[in-house]
């Protein structure tokens, strides 16, 4: 048989279900949204950590113009090098059947015998290249989903100027490539740009480098520092046309992982903490009034003899099991909404097996933190009330003040109807209740602003931002630099409406210690085509010397506008000059610097070349365009904008997406939920007052609009406090979710603050309802007795 305080438990649970429910709810959003953040965080980093051992992921990476093979026994000589890979890289163009626009792609050497020391591919379909092979490929596996491309299929790929048809031998994977993006893009066009493997002979005999590399990797000893390899696997390559080398944390690959990791252990922290926060504040309102309900019980309690011990322990007994409920639901969803989760992000990475890992360190956190919120709470209400003695407990709460109110004044009191007036008098006598409840309000409004912050600035990317400072249809490269009399040819393309050169090449950008590897593009004056804007969408140029960067890569660098860059020429002479840095770019999608295209031809000691071209075209001759491109065999790749926006919003939009609406229906619960439990409890305090109302004449209707007035004017308090609240909040989480591979603009629209007065309105309304139908069904008699 259960002891007696715990029969009382069951009553006490059972007559308040319905708060109970609200707040468990609440709290279960909360530890779900922790549980799924981390355990995806352990999911991604434990898979990429697992691949990159078992296929030996290298540590660093260069390219050169030619080296000769027997250098790399000198690169394994280096200090702190445990592994060397030489092979050859080279960009291919295609002609895919049924695909309007010209596809490209980078070829990698695969040794002809035995399997690479390093970024060993992973077989996914098909086999392996066989010894000696001829006409033979790997294909990524990005490319061969996009181009539905099976083992056995053809492939036509120009190489160096040569068509030559490959059979596919098989479809892989690589740790270079767990997200496969053209190189300096940071958004991926899976069906017009693929990675390809071959054996060694194959690719050297394409490019004429039989005995020689023009790309490499290291793997370091266990212990070995980057940087002084870095400069060591540098200097050795500089007479060779080395084009720096970097480190994994700079492979563009890894990066696109590690930002995502990182967005995620934002949110694995801020949602949460706002959702316990109201969690707790709920517990609290809930507590604070059933111990003001039941203060001649406790005094019951006390005189047979129970200690204040005994007492406080029941009570956190409730807040206990409301924390456990919680739990137990936060657990189970944060378990389902992972394992979807990881489903998405199989499909947005690239691993063997991106299997769901629960991270039972967050399991144990956030069992840890729902009961701290739910005993932090109440704990304070409940000391209060055991310390009570028995005789001053038997009496009821004496009122906070016996003056009338200030609405109750003679000159006011005649302006408002009755049930006004005790509506804000209880107010008034309350005032650290009612400052309870207008925070979890306001929090529970805040949680609303974010999701739709999140939404306006996708919508903004795509709708706006792209169009103003991308206003070209389409841009192309140059397998090789060419002089500026190339884009007289370029003109006479059928569908070309205006054409524009375009030049970039691989720089270090230094400033105070630090460093990036970044591109450097030109950025003429007077632009028809692309522009940099700054914050507030003004257009900026860098001028004949100045240059302009990301105002991302400014802020790694730690950098202002009119500080002195070192730029760092990787081609070519290897230039170093310092430079002005004349703006900040407002950009979206990685970091770059820009800078006007003589300057640039100037700083690399060059002519007036150029390496690409962008084009405004008749889009009624756009195939005739596409088809006359695939005939020039200089044209290395093409970006159409129209296919980079399908493919965000395919790809970085739809995560964002998928984790706002997720985010935005968790929010719209807790401020149900919120706004439904202090309905609740404001009718269960209540009853006893509102049953004498009725008794002594006021109509069912004056009755009901005491409740509902006070709910108004608690949400009319808290509901501007929410919003900017909100506002902050969703200001805070944007600053430190945008990374240097996507960034999103913080918009803030009408509808993203109409939405989440909606919201509350409607969960107002629809508490109201309900209370007033249990106001409705409400025994006078019974509510008019006192508590046994």
């Amino acid at each position: 048989m259960l002891p007696h305080l715990d029969r009382k438990l069951l009553r006490d649970l059972k007559r308040l279900k319905g708060q109970v429910a609200a707040v468990s709810i609440v709290m279960a959003c909360g530890l779900a949204m922790m549980i799924t953040t981390r355990s995806l965080i352990a999911s991604l980093d434990g898979t990429r950590a697992d691949y990159y051992e078992s296929n030996r992921f290298a540590d660093v990476f260069g390219s050169v113009k030619r080296a000769p093979n027997h250098l790399a026994a000198r690169l394994a000589a280096l200090p702190g090098v445990a592994g060397v890979q030489t092979d050859i890289a080279g960009q291919v163009t295609l002609d895919l059947p049924g695909v309007d626009e010209p596809a490209s792609g980078l070829v990698r050497s695969l040794p002809d015998f035995g399997e690479p020391e390093l970024n060993r591919p992973y077989l996914r379909r098909g086999r392996w290249l066989s010894a000696g092979s001829r006409r033979e490929l790997l294909v990524g596996e990005a490319f061969a989903e996009a181009n539905q491309l099976n083992p056995g299929d053809t492939l036509a790929l120009i190489m160096n100027g040569r068509r030559q048809d490959f059979r596919v031998a098989g479809i892989v994977l690589s740790p270079e490539y767990i997200f496969e993006s053209r190189p300096g893009a940071a958004l991926p066009d899976n069906r017009t740009y693929g990675i390809f493997w071959m054996t060694y002979k194959e690719v050297a005999t394409a490019w004429d480098l039989y005995g020689a590399f023009n790309s490499f990797s290291l793997k370091l000893a266990p212990g070995a520092e980057v940087a002084p390899v870095l400069a060591a696997a540098d200097e050795l390559l500089k007479p060779y046309g080395g084009a720096g080398t970097y480190g994994r944390k700079d492979h563009p690959s890894h990066i696109r992982v590690t930002d995502e990791i990182r967005v995620l252990t934002t949110l694995s922290i801020g949602f949460p903490a706002i959702f316990l926060g109201v969690a707790a504040f709920m517990t609290n309102a809930v507590l604070s009034r059933l111990l003001a309900l039941q203060r001649e019980q406790i005094a019951i309690l006390k005189a047979f003899g129970f200690s204040n011990g005994q007492i406080v322990g029941h009570y956190l007994k409730f807040a206990g099991v409301i924390g456990l409920v919680g739990i137990g639901l936060g657990g189970l969803g944060g378990l389902l909404l992972g394992r979807w989760m990881v489903r998405l992000y199989d499909l947005f990475f690239r691993f063997p097996e991106l299997a769901f890992r629960l991270d039972h360190q967050a399991v144990v956190l956030a069992f840890g933190v729902g009961l701290l919120a739910v005993v932090a709470g109440v704990l304070g209400s409940v000391r209060r009330a055991a310390r009570l003695p028995p005789a001053e407990a038997m009496r009821p709460e004496p009122p906070a003040s016996f003056r009338p109110s200030f609405i109750e004044h003679p000159s006011l009191a005649r302006l408002f109807s009755h049930s006004f007036r005790i509506a804000v008098r209880n107010l008034e006598r309350r005032p650290v209740q009612a400052l309870f409840t207008i925070a979890g309000l306001a929090l529970a409004t805040a949680l609303l602003i974010l999701p739709n912050t999140l939404k306006a600035g996708i919508a903004n990317i795509l709708d706006y931002q792209w169009d103003l400072v991308q206003r070209q249809d389409i841009n192309l490269g140059f397998s090789e630099p060419a002089a500026i009399r190339t884009l007289h040819e370029l003109e006479r393309l059928p569908g070309v409406m205006h054409v524009e050169p375009a030049r970039s090449t691989a720089v270090k950008i230094h400033f105070q210690g630090r460093d990036r590897q970044i591109g450097l593009r030109s950025l003429d004056p007077g632009s028809a085509h692309s522009r940099a804007v700054d914050h507030d969408g003004r257009e900026i140029t860098p001028g004949t010397e100045g240059l302009i960067v990301s105002a991302k890569l400014a802020e790694v660098l730690g950098a202002r506008i009119g500080d002195e860059l070192v730029l760092e020429a990787l081609m070519g002479k290897r230039t170093v000059q310092p430079v002005r840095l004349a703006g900040l770019a407002d950009d979206f999608t990685g970091i770059a610097a820009y800078m006007d295209r003589r300057a640039i031809n100037r700083f690399m000691g060059e002519g007036d070349i150029i390496t690409g071209a962008s084009f405004t075209l008749d889009m009624a001759r756009r195939a005739e365009f596409l088809a006359a491109v695939k005939e020039v065999p200089r044209i290395s790749w093409i970006a159409i904008k129209e296919t980079m926006r399908a493919s965000f919003r395919q790809t970085t939009a739809q995560m964002m997406g998928m984790l706002t609406t997720m985010y935005l229906g968790m929010a719209v619960v807790v401020a149900f939920g919120v706004i439904y439990n202090n309905a609740r409890i404001s009718l269960a305090e209540r009853a006893r007052e509102l049953a004498t109302l009725r008794v002594i004449g006021m109509t069912q209707r004056e009755v009901g609009a005491v409740i509902v007035t006070e709910l108004t004017l608690l949400a009319l308090l808290a509901v501007p406090t929410g919003l900017l609240l909100g506002t902050g909040i969703a200001a805070a989480i944007i600053a430190s979710v945008n990374t240097e591979t996507v960034r999103l603009p913080l918009v803030f629209t009408p509808y993203t603050y109409t939405f989440a007065l909606i919201v509350v309105a409607a969960a107002s309304t629809v508490s109201a309802m309900v209370v007033l139908r249990k106001l409705k069904h409400l025994d006078l008699i019974g509510a008019l007795k006192a508590p046994e």
